[in-house]
């Protein structure tokens, strides 16, 4: 049956939302609607026109026979700017501060409106890495794991502390923790990621580094590539991190511990991604 404009357009957006990073051709649509290709690239056009006028991502056509449209979420750098600092302001609470210099995220992390900025904002970063898989360690991690690699179109994986009967064989590695020096264990099932995959690294909090430089480690015991890491938000940390190509949406930079207080301003994440984040916002 034929479909109005009107619908088709709403029908064609909700289509293309749910399947970001994936090509989708012309013909599907001229089907779906019982609709001229003429008539599916002038309402492709609209879609495009309003994804980016209001920053929610770009339309990429890809031409030739076995062409067609592909969505790529994005945000710009006004949007970026605000969220973050709101982040940073919310982080700044009385009371976030908790015993052994933990901050407490859980309200945040749990927070669908808060966890589909964090995966649209990361994924804008990784847009063009052609990431194959999203990697974090449970459990904090997870949520924030699992908008990213919504937004990326590609799985997530959950490295654990301790052997779970439903992972089958794992790979395990020990590794330092950055924060209280001792000597701990992770591991991954060997089901979890093919060899060669293109892997990014994404937690919700890093102090020393040791548990993303674990992660980078079980990385490589997978004949796997990393291509970054991202954190919601970093500590202060006095000494060396155990990784230094990184970024961070919020930092941390001052903790009382008397007074129970702790002060969180923007990370490294805008001036790392700058330039991106402006041709996202055109």
């Amino acid at each position: 049956m034929k479909v109005r404009r009107s619908d088709r357009l709403i029908d064609m957006t909700r289509y293309l939302l749910e399947r970001p990073h994936t090509l989708i051709p012309l013909t599907f649509f001229s089907k779906r609607y019982e609709s001229a290709k003429s008539s599916i690239s002038e309402d492709l056009a609209i879609v495009r026109r309003t994804f980016a006028q209001r920053q929610t991502g770009i339309l990429e056509t890809v031409p030739g026979a076995a062409g067609g449209v592909r969505y790529i979420p994005i945000m710009g750098e006004d949007e970026a700017e605000n969220f973050i600092a709101a982040m940073s302001k919310r982080l700044s609470e009385t009371d976030r501060l908790l015993p052994g210099g933990h901050v407490y995220l859980s309200d945040l992390l749990g927070t669908p409106s808060v966890l589909r900025q964090i995966g649209r904002l990361i994924a804008t970063q990784y847009r063009e890495a052609h990431v194959d898989a999203v990697m974090t360690v449970a459990t904090k991690g997870i949520p924030i794991a699992q908008s990213v690699s919504q937004y990326l179109n590609v799985p997530f994986v959950i490295v654990r502390r301790d052997s779970k009967i439903t992972e089958g064989s794992t790979v395990s590695v020990n590794y330092v923790s950055g924060s209280s020096a001792r000597i701990e264990k992770m591991e991954l099932s060997k089901r979890s990621l093919p060899a060669n995959s293109r892997v990014l690294i994404v937690d919700d909090f890093m102090k020393g580094g040791g548990t993303v430089n674990g992660m980078k480690a079980l990385i490589d015991e997978f004949n796997a590539k990393m291509v970054g890491i991202t954190v919601f938000a970093e500590g202060k940390f006095d000494g060396d991190r155990m990784v230094s190509e990184y970024t961070s949406l919020i930092r941390v930079d001052k903790v009382d511990t008397k007074a129970n207080t702790l002060h969180a301003t923007a990370g490294n994440f805008l001036d790392q991604n700058r330039q991106l984040l402006e041709v996202a916002g055109q």
